[in-house]
């Protein structure tokens, strides 16, 4: 067996006025009794060489290349090309909801091709060409290159299992900060509720593409493979995928509810103490504004202060015709029950 790797390149992109260096990575893979072309942030010309050398769909090609399509499988006679989409490593500002991998499988070739990096992927072809895993390589480059696709397919969606054990640490997390009546938990669910959305979108059609995927790809293996099987076990997986997905998404229905009430709950109780403590203060708002008028009041200025209970007497007058009233709404209130927990 032999491996050859081209050495990688740098392409340019344009961005905002300033050029950044993406790699550029074409590696063929010799197996037993196929090819494996590795193409990441490849640029027309690698491809188009490849469509000529393969005898590939000029259409294909032009799928490929465009970094949005939608996912699709065409079988032909003698090849079949398959796009899939799955989402990024990491969600950082301004990254696309989703990265796309092309594939061309013939008899005796695999092409694989992929804007980013794929690093379930990366990592299966770094065994193949380093040779740093002898029998994960015999089992990826010995039997077939439909096997080795429904080996790729199950690698990447074995690291979609990964991401939804993460949402549902984050579920965990986020159902300690709803409980929590010192902290909000909105942001969160609504990140989280996107991340579920996103994945979703992608899950939803992998399924039927990965299953008609297994109708077509048997046709390609040896005469002792029985890929069915093979892709039976991914749909399983897929299957887990949706479910806990959708499990996630009501679970995160439950938690913004919760959070709205809870958060609608306390502010109730805030305006609640703000009304009372405004209400209670009405009674002596309205004496002191009737002493604060030029007008002839018991114990005002013009009638001169009361001191039977000593100089201080209008202002313990005062108090009282203020805290009355006051501690009646008092009582009033208790009465009704808004004082209750």
């Amino acid at each position: 067996m032999k491996t050859d790797f081209l050495t990688s390149k740098l392409r340019p992109l344009r961005k905002t006025g300033l050029d950044i260096q993406v790699p550029r990575h074409h590696e063929i893979i010799e197996g037993d009794k196929f090819s494996w072309v590795d193409l990441q942030n490849p640029d027309r010309k690698d491809v188009e060489e490849l469509a000529q050398k393969y005898h590939l769909n000029s259409l294909n090609v032009e799928d490929c290349m465009t970094k949005f399509e939608l996912p699709k499988l065409d079988a032909y006679d003698d090849h079949i090309f398959l796009m899939l989409h799955f989402p990024p490593l990491d969600t950082k500002k301004g990254m696309p909801k989703f990265r796309q991998i092309s594939v061309f499988m013939g008899n005796d070739y695999l092409i694989t091709i992929h804007q980013g990096d794929f690093k379930p992927l990366v990592d299966m072809v770094r065994v193949c060409k380093e040779n740093t895993d002898l029998h994960r390589r015999q089992r990826l480059m010995g039997r077939s290159a439909s096997f080795l696709l429904h080996e790729i397919i199950d690698v990447l969606v074995d690291d979609l299992l990964h991401m939804v054990r993460k949402i549902l640490g984050n579920l965990d997390d986020i159902e300690d900060i709803v409980f929590d009546e010192q902290r909000t938990a909105a942001r969160q669910i609504s990140l989280l509720r996107r991340e579920i959305t996103t994945l979703r979108r992608i899950v939803n059609p992998l399924k039927r593409l990965i299953l008609e995927t297994g109708k077509h790809i048997q046709r390609f293996a040896t005469t002792e493979e029985n890929l069915a099987l093979y892709f039976d076990d991914v749909i399983d997986h897929v299957d887990k995928v949706i479910e806990t997905l959708e499990e996630s998404k009501e679970t995160m229905e439950i938690y913004k509810d919760t959070d709205f009430m809870l958060s609608t709950e306390k502010s109730n109780k805030i305006l609640a103490v703000l009304t009372i403590l405004f209400t209670l203060s009405i009674p002596a708002t309205i004496v002191t504004q009737f002493y604060g008028m030029n007008i002839n009041l018991p114990g005002g200025l013009e009638t001169g202060s009361w001191i039977q209970l000593g100089p201080y007497t209008t202002m313990i007058f005062v108090i009282l015709v203020s805290a009355i009233p006051t501690v009646l709404m008092i009582s009033y209130f208790r009465k009704l029950g808004w004082f209750t927990s």
